[in-house]
């Protein structure tokens, strides 16, 4: 299994058994990522709302690749009357795609869509969890401030493994509210996303991993550069 960070909050995910799982995958007007559009691939796409920053390039890459498209209800919709192979889940619903299982979680932050000449509803943002073949389990936060679910259900109940934590502030959790997320969900690795893109969002990633480290020692800070990949059977 190999994680690469695309750099905001896209993840390009390859399986146990080599499935392409892409989440919300911004890349041709994101200025951190310097891969181009045309050579991502995907077999199936997670958006976890409707802002421009997320949504990205869903629909060009699904419509290049034959990649199905999960969303919430109205992102799945949208999806759908636009003729794409779409899956709708809402807070707290599992389905699974090959031997994946995609759960979509909570989060706290809007999600209308966002880069139309009319904005269109986007319905509630989201969190996944991704369960792989041989039981990883992977959190991508999405877009959100720090909130008590965090701790009594996606640590408590759904225990990731690998956790995707946004600390750019401004429109999300800052470092430390990141780092208390940290805590609370207890992952064995967290990354830190959604930061540097823009100069609202700059941070020092590692002082997210001080905080990491003041509060969870046991929890490691993987900080990736834009295009670099990760393989966490490395660090076992």
């Amino acid at each position: 299994m190999e994680i690469t960070w695309l750099g905001h909050s896209a993840f390009e995910i390859i399986s146990d058994n080599g499935v392409k799982i892409l989440i919300d995958p911004f890349i041709s007007n994101n200025p951190s990522c310097n891969i181009p559009v045309e050579e991502i691939e995907a077999d199936v796409i997670l958006v976890t709302h409707g802002h421009a920053d997320h949504f990205g390039d869903s629909m060009e890459i699904a419509n290049r690749t034959g990649a199905t498209l999960i969303g919430n209800h109205e992102l799945s919709l949208f999806f759908s009357k636009e003729g794409f192979d779409t899956i709708s889940l809402n807070i707290g619903g599992s389905i699974f795609f090959r031997d994946i299982k995609i759960t979509m979680l909570d989060a706290k932050h809007s999600s209308d869509i966002d880069f139309m000449e009319e904005i269109v509803p986007g319905g509630s943002a989201a969190s996944f969890l991704i369960t792989l073949e041989k039981g990883c389990k992977i959190f991508h936060a999405g877009d959100t401030g720090l909130f008590g679910d965090m701790e009594k259900v996606i640590g408590d109940i759904y225990k990731p493994d690998i956790a995707m934590i946004p600390i750019g502030d401004k429109f999300t959790m800052g470092p430390f509210e990141a780092a208390m997320a940290t805590k609370w969900i207890s992952p064995k690795i967290v990354m830190p996303t959604h930061y540097n893109t823009f100069p609202v969002i700059e941070q020092n990633p590692t002082v997210f991993s001080n905080f990491v480290m003041q509060m969870n020692p046991k929890t490691l800070t993987v900080i990736l550069n834009p295009g670099e990949t990760f393989n966490p059977s490395k660090e076992e």
